[in-house]
Parts: C-alpha cells; structure tokens; sequence
C-alpha cells in the first residue's frame, strides 16, 4: 500500500477514531492524546500494516492497546507501596476503644418497644425480623398469606409511630434547652 493511499484510509477514519478516542477515555483532552498517539504510531508503523487486512480493526486495536497501556500505566503510578514496620501504632501510646453505649442503649429501648407491641403483629414481626419468609410465618402461625403482610405492616408502622413519640420528645427537649 502506498503511503498516499495510507492517508486517504487514515483520514477516511478520523471521526470514528476520534469518537471511540473519546468514548474509551470519557474525557476530551485525553481523548486528543490518545488519538494523537494512535496516529503517530500508525504512521510511524505503517509499513507492518498487511495490505488485504482490515485496516479500521488495525488501527482500533493500535488504540485500544495504547489506552490499556495507558491505563495500567496510572493505576501503578496511583499504587502506593508502604514497606514501613508499622510501629506507629505500636508506639503511639494511646489505646483506642470502641464505646458502643449509645447503640445498646437504643437497642435495648427498640426492644422494649417491640415487646410492647400487641402478640398478634409482634410475634410475625419478630418472626420477619430473624429472617423468615412471609409464606414460612403464615404456614408456623396457620394464617394466610396477606394476613401475615399486613400484620408486619401494622407492626413497622406502630414502631414508627413509638420512636416518633419517644425521640421528638428528647428533640424537642433538646431544642427548648439550646
């Protein structure tokens, strides 16, 4: 192939290349560089280019490798390697506890409000709540199917009410004292 008609087939791809350019990086600017570079090494290799080939899957497979080079070039460049003894938190002389008083206290206070509950939506919300399914309460507590449903619905909805009464009290307390 000769070199004139090398240009015309390259010039005849410019737009696509420039789209699938754009559509691999996500971004313009890149999207220019890696077009450029698929250029330059289609011009500068073009007499590997095997004339009876597909000469648009040549040329998107050289832009395709340089954009996974790339890639694999940033993400070792953004790995950080830390060979370091870690002895910073050995000899940082502090002993970091986790304190998870407020969570058991709310825990304890939702399952006070749980066993508040009438039996008839406590017991298929509890039963909801470790995991069973809608079908296997309403088989363990012979009811049916939309019965169960709309017991666990009635269960949500008076916990919601309860910690809505419980907690805008604290809140509004809060707001009266601030």
């Amino acid at each position: 192939m000769s070199s004139v008609e090398f240009y015309n087939k390259f010039n005849a791809l410019t737009a696509v290349l420039q789209a699938f350019s754009y559509n691999l990086t996500k971004n313009l600017e890149d999207s220019r560089d890696l077009y450029q570079e698929t250029a330059y090494r289609a011009l500068s290799n073009r007499e590997k280019f095997i004339t009876g080939t597909n000469f648009k899957a040549w040329i998107f497979t050289i832009m395709k490798n340089i954009f996974i080079n790339n890639y694999r070039k940033k993400v070792k460049a953004n790995t950080i390697m830390d060979s370091t003894d870690n002895q910073f938190y050995l000899n940082s002389g502090s002993i970091a506890t986790i304190n998870e008083g407020d969570n058991n206290i709310m825990m304890e206070e939702l399952h006070a409000m749980i066993d508040s509950l009438d039996d008839s939506i406590r017991i298929p919300f509890e039963m909801h709540y470790e995991g069973f399914k809608y079908q296997e309460i309403a088989d363990e507590l012979n009811l049916p199917l939309g019965t169960v449903k709309s017991r666990i619905f009635f269960a949500r909805k008076e916990l919601k009410d309860l910690i809505y009464r419980k907690y805008d009290k604290i809140a509004s307390a809060y707001e009266m004292v601030n």
